[in-house]
C-alpha cells in the first residue's frame, strides 16, 4: 500500500483564460471571477486520479479539506485521511504551505500537487528534496520541471510506480515567472530551488543495443558514483552481493561475497562481520551507512543474504539511511513484484513498506516499491 499526498490549488490557471497570465494572490483569483473565469484546476487533478482507478486497493491518499483535495477523492472513491487544519476560502498560499508542513510529518511516498509555478514554490519552500513530489499541471505558467507534460502523463507515472514499473527519481528545478513584469510583456524567470520528482524510468546509463544493460559497465557506474559520494568519517557497511563486490573491488579492498564488510575513509576496517558486531559499531560511530543490494529472482532486500541487518539494527539505524544498489535488468526480472523486507518483525516490515530509492547507475535512480 502506497501513501500519497494531495495538495490541489482550486485556483490555478484560473486567470489564463480571461486574459490575466496568472493566478497568484487573491486580488488576481477576483479579477478573473469577475471577468467570467472558470476553475480547472480539480478537473485536471481527475484526469490525473482517474489514470490509477485500477490501482484503487494499492494505494491511499493524504490531502486537505474541501477542494483542496478531498472533495474529489470523494468523488473518484479513493482511500484517504485528512489534515487537521481548515483552508482559507478562497484558499491561499499560506494554506498550501501549511498542508505541505503538516504533510512533511506523515510517512508519504510521493506528494502530488496540482497548481503552477507558484505552487511548486510554494512547495519547495516547505518540502524541498525531502519528499518525492509530482505536479499535475494547473496553472497558466508551467516553467518547472516538477510537473508531468500533461495531466495524464502525470497519472501515468503514478500507475507505473503503482503497477511495480521503473520509475526513475531526477532533481528538477523550480521556476517562476514574476507575473508583474509578464502582464506587461517581459519574460523574467528565476531559479527558486531544486525537488526530486519520479519520472518513468529508461535505460539511460551504459546500454547496449536493443535495451540490455551491460552488466561489468552498469556496475562499474554505480560502484563510480557510490566512492563518489562516500564521506570522510563515516562508517560504511558493505552487504553480501555481486553489486556491493564491485565497489569493494573498485575500493580496492578485499570482499566478503556472502557476508558484510566495514569501510572507514576508504579502508577495510573489518571483514565478514556479524550482527552483534554491526550492533557494536553503530554505537561506536557517530554516523553509520549499510549499503546494500537486491537478492536477484526473489527481490529480498532484507531477511535473505544480509540477514546480519537485524530487526534491531534496522530500527536503530532507520530506513533512509540505507543505500540500495541494483542494476534495473534485476528489477525488471521481478516483473512488477515488489522487493521484500522480512525482517523477522512483522511491525517493522510494515512500517518500511511503501518505497524505496534504489541507485541504478551514476547519478541514475528510481523508486520502487517495498513490501
Amino acid at each position: 500500500m502506497l501513501t500519497f499526498g494531495l495538495i490541489i490549488n482550486p485556483y490555478a490557471g484560473i486567470g489564463g483564460a480571461v486574459g490575466l497570465k496568472g493566478s497568484d494572490g487573491p486580488e488576481v483569483v477576483a479579477e478573473a471571477f469577475a471577468r467570467g473565469a472558470e476553475q480547472k484546476s480539480l478537473l485536471r487533478a481527475k484526469h490525473a486520479l482517474e489514470v490509477i482507478a485500477p490501482y484503487i486497493d494499492q494505494c491511499r491518499f493524504v490531502t486537505c479539506p474541501g477542494d483542496m483535495g478531498e472533495s474529489l477523492l470523494i468523488e473518484l472513491g479513493l482511500h484517504y485521511s485528512l489534515l487537521d487544519f481548515t483552508p482559507n476560502t478562497p484558499s491561499t498560499a499560506a494554506d498550501t504551505k501549511r498542508a505541505a508542513k503538516l504533510m512533511k510529518q506523515c510517512p508519504l511516498d510521493i506528494l502530488i500537487f496540482a497548481g503552477g509555478d507558484g505552487t511548486a514554490r510554494d512547495i519547495c519552500d516547505i518540502v524541498g528534496e525531502d519528499i518525492p513530489v509530482l505536479g499535475i499541471p494547473a496553472g497558466v505558467k508551467i516553467h518547472s520541471g516538477v510537473f508531468g507534460i500533461t495531466p495524464t502523463a502525470s497519472g501515468e507515472v503514478l500507475a507505473q510506480l503503482l503497477s511495480g514499473g521503473l520509475v526513475d527519481i531526477r532533481e528538477a528545478e523550480v521556476r517562476d515567472l514574476d507575473e508583474d513584469a509578464f502582464r506587461n510583456n517581459v519574460v523574467r524567470a528565476k531559479h527558486y530551488g531544486d525537488m526530486r520528482v519520479p519520472q518513468v524510468g529508461h535505460f539511460v546509463q551504459a546500454v547496449k543495443q536493443g535495451g540490455v544493460e551491460s552488466e561489468e559497465l552498469v556496475l562499474a557506474d554505480i560502484a563510480a558514483y557510490i566512492i563518489r559520494e562516500m564521506e570522510d568519517d563515516v562508517l560504511y557497511l558493505i552487504g553480501s552481493g555481486k553489486t556491493t563486490q564491485a565497489l569493494m573491488n573498485d575500493l580496492r579492498l578485499e570482499n566478503t561475497l556472502l557476508g558484510v564488510d566495514a569501510v572507514l575513509n576508504h579502508q577495510l576496517i573489518a571483514s565478514d562481520i556479524t550482527e552483534a558486531d554491526i550492533w557494536q559499531l553503530i554505537h561506536e560511530h557517530e554516523r553509520v551507512v549499510p549499503v546494500v543490494s537486491i537478492m536477484g529472482g526473489q527481490g529480498h532486500v532484507f531477511g535473505r543474504g544480509n540477514q546480519q541487518f537485524s530487526a534491531r539494527v534496522l530500527r536503530k539505524l532507520g530506513k533512509s539511511a540505507f543505500v540500495l544498489i541494483s542494476m534495473k535488468s534485476k528489477i525488471l526480472a521481478l516483473e512488477g513484484r515488489s522487493l521484500i523486507i522480512d525482517s523477522g518483525e512483522p511491525l517493522l516490515d510494515k512500517e518500511w513498506a511503501g518505497t524505496i530509492e534504489v541507485i541504478t547507475g551514476y547519478e541514475d535512480r528510481i523508486v520502487y516499491s517495498l513490501a
